[in-house]
C-alpha cells in the first residue's frame, strides 16, 4: 500500500538526540477550515472568499494541505473548488488541495474530475454502531463498496485518503471492526487515513491510548488525527496524538467547526513549537494572526478577547503589578512571546493600572513625565476607568493634556449637578446647579442643543450675579485615531472676553459632558 516514509521515532529533546543531530520527524499540517470550518452554524463562505483564505493557507501560512470543499453540495461550492483548483495548478500545489467525497457509486469521483480536484477524502463508517444504524449493511457489503471507489479513483488518477467516521467511539465500542477495517485499507492504494474523534468525546489519555495501538499495529501507514472541541479537550488530544506517533492533524482557523468546534490552528501549533521538540511543521507563526483576525472578517464571527494566541486580551497585561515585574527581568513574561505571532505586548489603562503601566505606554507613545504628572495622570485614569472600561493608549495624549492643564487652575467655580433633556419634537433643556464662591445657584432653561441649552442656564446664574460669560468663539471635539464610540472625547472651546482669547478643554466619554468640563475651567479662569 502507498504510504509516506515515517522517521523513526526518538526521545523527545534528549541530549543524545542532539549531539547525534537525529532529524526531526516532520508533522503534516492539514487545514479544514473551507470544510469543515464552514460547517460552523451561520458561516458560509463564497468562491471569492475561499479562493482568497486558499491562497493565505498555503502561500503564506504554508499549512501543507487544504479541504475546501465536500463534494456534490451545490453549484456555487463545484465553482468554488474549481477556481481553487485552476489557481493551483499554476502553483504546482494540486495534490496540496482536498475535496471530502462519499461512497456513492463513483458520483462524487465525476464531480472532482469536473471540478479538476485529485484528492479525495473518503468519508467511510469507523463504527459498527454508524454502519449498522445508518447504512445497515454488513462489514463485508460497505468495504466492497469503498474499493469499488478507490479502484474508480486509482484509475483517473484521483489519490485516495480514508476518514473513518466516528473512528473514536468504534475504538471505544467496537475495536475489532475498526482493526477489520483498518485490515482491509492495508490493501487498498490508500495514500493516508483519517481517524475523526467525530463528536469530541475523547480524553485525552484514550486518545493516547487508542492511537498508540493503532500506529504500532500498522507502522507502515500514514494516519492523521481529526479532533472537535465539545469538551475543550481538542488542544490536548492533537498533542496525546503526536506523542503517540501520529503523522498529521487536522485542525480549523479560530477552531472554527460544527457545535464547539474542530481542535484551533494557532493554539496547536504553539504547543508543538513549544511542548513537542523533536517534531517540526511548516506553518509559519508570525502569519497566525493575520489569518484568523481575516477569517473572522468573512465569517462575522468575532474572537473571543481571551482565545489564546489571536485573543484582543492575551499580550495585554492588566493589573500594575504585571507592568511592575515586566520592568524587573520579564517577570511575568512565558514563551508565548507576542511577535512570535505578529502582534505587541500591550499595557491597559484603568483602574487597576499602576505607575509601571502608564510608563510603558508613555514610552510607546514617545512622551515623558515627572513622577508628580504621572501620579496625576494615574489618578485621573483611575477615574475615568471607574466610569469608563476601557481606557486606551491613544486616549492618553489627551488625558496628560487634561490633567496638565487643570493644574494651575484654582477651583472656585464647581457644576454641582446638571439634567440634560432631549425629546423628538421638543427643544432640549437643562437644569443647572452651581456653585460660585460657596453658595449654590440652580436655573433652567432651554436652547438649539443640549450644550446651548446649559450655557444658556448659566447665563442666568450669572446675571443674579451681575455679571456676563465670555462668548464662544470656537468649539471642536476631537477623538483618538481609530477610536470606536465608547471613545473618550476632547472638547477644547475656544471664548472671546474684551479683547482677549483664551481656549479650556474637558475630557469625557460623553461629548456634552465633556464641553461642560471645559465650561467650569473658562468659569475658573474669568
Amino acid at each position: 500500500m502507498p504510504h509516506t516514509a515515517t522517521p523513526p521515532s526518538h526521545k523527545e529533546g534528549t541530549k543524545s538526540s542532539e549531539k547525534m543531530k537525529i532529524p526531526k520527524k516532520t508533522i503534516e499540517i492539514m487545514d479544514t477550515t473551507l470544510r469543515d470550518g464552514e460547517q460552523t452554524s451561520g458561516v458560509s463562505f463564497s468562491a471569492s472568499e475561499k479562493l482568497t483564505m486558499a491562497k493565505l493557507l498555503l502561500d503564506e501560512l504554508k499549512v501543507d494541505r487544504i479541504e475546501i470543499a465536500s463534494a456534490r453540495v451545490s453549484e456555487g461550492e463545484f465553482q468554488s473548488v474549481k477556481q481553487i483548483l485552476e489557481w493551483a495548478r499554476t502553483k504546482g500545489y494540486e495534490e496540496r488541495i482536498e475535496v471530502l467525497t462519499f461512497v456513492d457509486n463513483g458520483q462524487s469521483i465525476q464531480w472532482m474530475l469536473e471540478a479538476g480536484a485529485r484528492v479525495q477524502n473518503l468519508l467511510t463508517k469507523g463504527s459498527l454502531n454508524h454502519l449498522t444504524h445508518q447504512l445497515k449493511k454488513t462489514a463485508e457489503e460497505h468495504f466492497a463498496e469503498i474499493a469499488s471507489v478507490i479502484n474508480q479513483a486509482s484509475k483517473v488518477g484521483i489519490i485516495t485518503n480514508v476518514y473513518l467516521e466516528d473512528w473514536s467511539n468504534g475504538m471505544r465500542n467496537s475495536p475489532e471492526y475498526v482493526y477489520q477495517f483498518l485490515d482491509f485499507l492495508t490493501t487498498q492504494p490508500v495514500k493516508r487515513i483519517l481517524l475523526p474523534d467525530t463528536l469530541g468525546v475523547l480524553t485525552p489519555g484514550e486518545t493516547a491510548t487508542f492511537l498508540k495501538t493503532i500506529i504500532q499495529r500498522y507502522p507502515e501507514i500514514h494516519f492523521d488525527f481529526h479532533g472537535h472541541n465539545d469538551y475543550d479537550l481538542s488542544v490536548a488530544n492533537a498533542m496525546e496524538a503526536l506523542k503517540a506517533g501520529c503523522h498529521g492533524l487536522h485542525l480549523t482557523v479560530n477552531g472554527m467547526g460544527e457545535r464547539a468546534g474542530n481542535a484551533p490552528l494557532a493554539s496547536v501549533v504553539a504547543v508543538i513549537n513549544d511542548f513537542l521538540p523533536h517534531l517540526k511543521i511548516n506553518v509559519e507563526e508570525s502569519s497566525l494572526f493575520k489569518v484568523s483576525k481575516l477569517v473572522s472578517a468573512f465569517t462575522g464571527f468575532g474572537i473571543p478577547a481571551n482565545k489564546p494566541i489571536v485573543g484582543d486580551n492575551v499580550f495585554t497585561q492588566t493589573a500594575g503589578i504585571h507592568a511592575d515585574g515586566d520592568n524587573k527581568k520579564n517577570l511575568y513574561f512565558n514563551d508565548l512571546l507576542p511577535e512570535r505571532f505578529g502582534r505587541k505586548r500591550k499595557y491597559a489603562l484603568g483602574k487597576t493600572s499602576g505607575k509601571a503601566n502608564i510608563q510603558k505606554n508613555l514610552q510607546e507613545l514617545g512622551l515623558t513625565l515627572n513622577d508628580e504628572e504621572i501620579k496625576r495622570v494615574t489618578a485621573r485614569i483611575i477615574e475615568l476607568g471607574d466610569k469608563k472600561e476601557r481606557v486606551t493608549k491613544e486616549d492618553l495624549p489627551y488625558i496628560i493634556s487634561d490633567v496638565l492643564d487643570t493644574e494651575d487652575i484654582q477651583q472656585k467655580v464647581i457644576v454641582k449637578s446638571y439634567v440634560l433633556t432631549h425629546s423628538k419634537g421638543l427643544k432640549p433643556s437643562t437644569t443647572v446647579a452651581v456653585e460660585v464662591d460657596g453658595e449654590v445657584f440652580e436655573e433652567n432653561a432651554q436652547g438649539d442643543g443640549q450644550f446651548d441649552a446649559f450655557m444658556n442656564a448659566l447665563r442666568k446664574v450669572y446675571r443674579s450675579k451681575k455679571r456676563s460669560l465670555p462668548n464662544l468663539i470656537d468649539y471642536a471635539v476631537r477623538i483618538p485615531p481609530g477610536s470606536n464610540s465608547d471613545a473618550l472625547c476632547e472638547t477644547i472651546i475656544t471664548w472671546q472676553l474684551d479683547d482677549k482669547e483664551f481656549a479650556t478643554r474637558g475630557l469625557d466619554s460623553d461629548q456634552t459632558v465633556s464641553a461642560i468640563k471645559a465650561t467650569e475651567k473658562m468659569l475658573n479662569i474669568i
